[in-house]
């Protein structure tokens, strides 16, 4: 956990409040060391940009959740119109 927060710049207090909130939740080592993907110090690091800023944990906890999900959303999207090209997107009535 400290060199997790190490590589974000941060302190192992703020991944495990991250950790309370549920944003992340760290795999375990035998010896019950907790172990973060990349993925995880990616979301980390972004939720600490937040807080930074002065954006509240739960709130910050929360735009990285909405965040992850456009983000998701957009890749899914646009694999449908290139698996569906020549389509015409639905209009805006």
């Amino acid at each position: 956990m400290g060199r997790a927060a190490e590589m974000i710049g941060t302190t192992p207090g703020f991944l495990r409040a991250i950790g309370e909130h549920r944003l992340i939740t760290p795999l375990r080592s035998e010896g019950g060391h907790r172990r973060y993907s990349r993925y995880q110090l990616r979301i980390a690091a972004r939720t600490r940009e937040l807080v930074d800023s002065g954006t509240p944990i739960d709130a910050a906890c929360r735009i990285v959740i909405l965040e992850d999900q456009l983000e998701e959303a957009q890749r899914i999207n646009a694999a449908h119109h290139r698996a569906a090209p020549g389509q015409n997107p639905p209009s805006a009535a």
